[in-house]
């Protein structure tokens, strides 16, 4: 099933149908502010296997990020961070920007890998940040790959659906979508790592 929601005046049927798919431990496709994602409600044990299943990974295995709404919504599910670490987040987000944190409790075991870090964004896109703040829960993300060896992520949601119609339950057409991640920034240390230069550059916060 394929929903189409305009990014500037999102449809509130159309986001209520997503998020009943959800309750029902659906999965889903959504476009973000970098490349379009794959997900489900991280409190939903078999989605989430589910998810990792389609990906081709074991659950504990897999390094899922997860979409937030704000920064007060990632520190239910981070252990406190710096004033440093807060203040370029406050800076950044909503951005195309992936932060790796120390996981709180509230992060389902399944999800946590054996460094109990957790990936975290807030895309710049009011599709995914409507959904995930009417939701309650954070939304799991990890990309959507192209099948052509030449393009690594697939842009256009009509070709999304085609390749993906027997795997997830919807997918929201919210346009042609990026083909550059985000930029991954590790902050469990006591610097900062950039584990993959993506579309944002952190220098330009610095």
């Amino acid at each position: 099933m394929i929903v189409k929601i305009y990014p500037d005046n999102p449809d509130p049927r159309k986001i209520d149908s997503v998020l009943e798919c959800l309750r029902n431990g659906g999965v889903i496709i959504y476009p973000t502010d970098t490349v379009y994602s794959m997900g489900c409600d991280i409190m939903q044990h078999k989605a989430v296997e589910r998810v990792a299943a389609i990906k081709g990974v074991k659950a504990d295995k897999a390094n899922f990020s997860i979409i937030c709404n704000d920064l007060s919504h990632i520190s239910d599910y981070t252990k406190p961070i710096s004033t440093d670490i807060y203040k370029l987040m406050k800076k950044v987000l909503p951005g195309p920007f992936t932060f790796i944190l120390n996981a709180s409790n509230k992060v389902p075991r399944i999800f946590q890998n054996r460094k109990k870090t957790i990936g975290i964004r807030v895309p710049d896109n009011n599709i995914i940040r409507r959904l995930v703040q009417e939701y309650g829960n954070p939304i799991i993300s990890t990309s959507i790959y192209d099948n052509d060896e030449i393009l690594e992520y697939t842009t256009d949601p009509e070709l999304i659906h085609e390749n993906n119609i027997n795997m997830v339950d919807m997918v929201i057409d919210g346009g042609y979508g990026g083909n550059i991640p985000s930029t991954v920034l590790d902050c469990t240390g006591s610097t900062i790592e950039v584990v993959r230069q993506g579309k944002g550059i952190i220098d330009d916060y610095l």
